[in-house]
Parts: C-alpha cells; structure tokens; sequence
C-alpha cells in the first residue's frame, strides 16, 4: 500500500499546533462515555473544546466521520501503521478529539502500536471498561484513565491517569505558549499521574 492510499483509508492524520507530533481523531459527539458527561454540570467533558471552535466547522466534522466509518476496514490496522511510520514522529497522540469506539477498536490499536514500535503512544480515555485489557496494553503506549469530574481524585486502580483541576496543575504548556515544549509526561509511564489546569 502507499502512503497517499493509507491516507485516504483512514482519512488522515491530525497535527495539534500544542502538541510535539501527529495525533488521530475523531468526533467528540461519538464519545460513548464523554457525550453523557458533557451534559453532567462539573464533569471534565462539560464545555468540550472538541464540540466548539474549528472542531464544528464542516470540513472538520466530515473528516472525522470518515475517520469513524474507516475504523472498521480490514486494512486500518495496517494503513494506520504505515502513516505513523511515514512520519518517523516520536510520539503519537490517539484521540484528540473523540475516544475509543468498543473492544475491536482498541484491539486494532494496540496492534497498530505494536507495528509503530520507535513511536510512543499516548490514549487518554474515558472508557473504564479499557481497564481490563490493560494486561494486554503494548510496552510504547501508555493509556491515561481520565477522571469524569473536576477536581476529582485519580483512581488508584489504574497505573496511569489524568485529572483536570482548578488548583495544583502539573502540565506545564499553559505557561509555555500553551504547547508541550520538551515536556513527555502524558507519554511517559513513569509518571502516574498528569493534572491539567481547568479551562
């Protein structure tokens, strides 16, 4: 397969200007978890900056429809592969907007992990049924359970997790221009936990 036809299957990569490599996602009104709690007041999900901004504007939303409907050919594990591999970027964001789908979607992940092997992988989800396949999670992808409610708790039952909080943030981009810089810490599995400033 070549590049421009991995590209159309999967209906391309996306590059948050914050962020220090490619990212992939899709609609934020698909969340299973996300769209409940974006009606839930206080929740992490309320006022979602992926159902706002250049994120509703037409284009942008059939993008990630296709991305959505793509999920499900037989040859996205391999195509989705081949982009990261094009792009020899050192890490990889899933999901800057949208979550994961169901069982079959998050397996066709970790294989598309697996084939990625010099990128690192950053998942945050929402999805706490993701827990029980964390034996299975590749060694390059770190998966964050983020909690559902502002200033709540992390869960210590995962080994890794985010939490969005009005005081005590640990994620430095709002100081830094609001980009990552040299900062990994979402990607790195030896940090706990990363608390993200409300905004």
């Amino acid at each position: 397969m070549k590049t421009s036809e991995a590209l159309k299957l999967v209906g391309g990569l996306s590059k948050p200007s914050k962020m220090p490599g490619w990212a992939y996602g899709i609609p934020a009104k698909e969340c299973k978890t996300g769209s409940k709690l974006v009606k839930i007041q206080g929740s992490t999900c309320e006022g979602c900056y992926a159902l706002k901004g250049c994120y509703v504007f037409k284009v942008v939303q059939d993008a990630q429809y296709r991305r959505l409907a793509s999920i499900k050919h037989d040859l996205w594990t391999g195509a989705m592969a081949l982009l990261i591999n094009s792009k020899k970027s050192k890490v990889f964001r899933w999901h800057d907007s949208g979550d994961v789908q169901d069982e079959a979607h998050l397996i066709k992940i970790f294989a598309v992990c697996n084939l990625t092997p010099n990128t690192r992988h950053w998942l945050p989800t929402r999805e706490a049924w993701i827990k029980k396949f964390l034996p299975q999670c590749p060694q390059n992808l770190v998966i964050r359970f983020s909690a559902p409610m502002v200033d709540q708790a992390a869960t210590a039952s995962w080994p890794n997790t985010s939490t969005v909080v009005t005081i005590g943030a640990t994620c430095p981009a709002p100081k830094q221009d609001n980009e990552c810089k040299d900062c990994r810490n979402c990607w790195d599995p030896e940090v706990k936990n990363v608390a993200y400033g409300q905004h």
